[in-house]
């Protein structure tokens, strides 16, 4: 099971979190599992960009963005190359450093 490091956040987790999450489960769920506050306005249905995170360290683990969430996403002011919708991000094998932005 890979561990996620989620890096300290002021409003969503002071603290920061660190948790084993399950392989192949979405990330947004793991998240709110594990008390982590993370906005999903669209009820994790890749309609929204509320769950947005910045994938670290392991985020070459984790399958590409599909076509639905790169033009969801297209032009989104705070979005970059390691930018994606957690609710898309399926758990890979390795472990996964998240920021909340």
């Amino acid at each position: 099971m890979p561990q996620v490091v989620v890096l300290p956040n002021p409003g969503k987790c002071p603290e920061g979190a660190v948790f084993q999450g399950g392989a192949g489960q979405p990330l947004c769920q793991q998240l709110l599992d594990h008390g982590v506050d993370i906005d999903h306005a669209c009820q994790q249905n890749c309609a929204c960009t509320t769950c947005h995170v910045i994938l670290h360290d392991g985020g070459d683990s984790v399958e590409a963005a599909d076509d639905l969430e790169q033009s969801i996403t297209r032009g989104v002011f705070g979005f970059g190359p390691s930018s994606r919708l957690s609710c898309q991000v399926r758990l890979g094998n390795q472990d996964l450093v998240v920021e909340i932005p």
